[in-house]
């Protein structure tokens, strides 16, 4: 009966040192899992923050056009009244 209850004892050893092993792997896998969401929550702010940058410099591009616009237009016809005064 020594060697059944030795045996016994190896078998659940093992058991537990399996178990164990499962354990830390489980942790392991959940651990990576929450550290790659934490990095795509990141990425995804980033680009949120990006993208708002963008949509505000498109807004001033779009308020500041008829200025640029008319400067642009006001160079035009000084050149114009300067082509026609040399002609």
């Amino acid at each position: 009966m020594t060697s059944s209850n030795g045996n016994n004892s190896d078998r659940l050893d093992r058991i537990e040192a399996i178990v164990e092993s499962l354990a830390r792997s489980a942790q392991a896998i959940t651990n990576d899992h929450e550290e790659r969401i934490q990095t795509l929550e990141d990425v995804v702010s980033r680009l949120t923050r990006i993208e708002e940058g963008q949509n505000a410099m498109l807004g001033s591009i779009d308020e500041n056009q008829p200025t640029i616009l008319r400067r642009l237009m006001a160079i035009e016809n000084k050149v114009d009244t300067l082509i026609e005064r040399d002609r």
